[in-house]
């Protein structure tokens, strides 16, 4: 039997979560997370719905999702008729740009390598890596 969670605040929420209180507050502002009760004092109250929807965010932030792609990802979900494949084109996409960002850090990892091994390490006024990096 799972425990249904109610009445949690914000704190609460991040510890379950492991999303920090001011990123929900940001979640919250830019419409990812939905407005959630608030107690008679003002305070605001989450349930495991918030916490479901933002233990999803967080995965697909690991995972290296734009909030864009999250956005329309949520957007499915809350259709409650979720369409694999348009999930699978938006996944298919991500890895489209992973293996770009790849590519370009592997790049940059040979220039820095280059550029590294021109530089004598010794105290000298002219550094070939801050010469190419002044380059126009």
């Amino acid at each position: 039997m799972q425990l249904i969670r109610k009445n949690m605040k914000r704190g609460v929420l991040a510890g379950q979560s492991g999303v920090n209180a001011e990123t929900i507050r940001y979640y919250e502002k830019i419409g990812l997370m939905p407005e959630p009760g608030r107690s008679e004092g003002g305070h605001r109250l989450y349930e495991d719905i918030h916490l479901q929807r933002l233990c999803f965010i967080r995965r697909c932030r690991e995972m290296g999702f734009t909030l864009e792609e999250v956005r329309e990802l949520l957007s499915l979900v809350d259709r409650e008729q979720v369409s694999c494949e348009h999930v699978q084109q938006i996944a298919e996409e991500h890895v489209s740009n992973i293996r770009q960002k790849i590519k370009d850090l592997q790049r940059m990892q040979g220039t820095l390598r280059d550029l590294s091994k021109q530089c004598s390490g010794e105290d000298v006024p002219d550094c070939p890596i801050i010469e190419a990096l002044l380059e126009t």
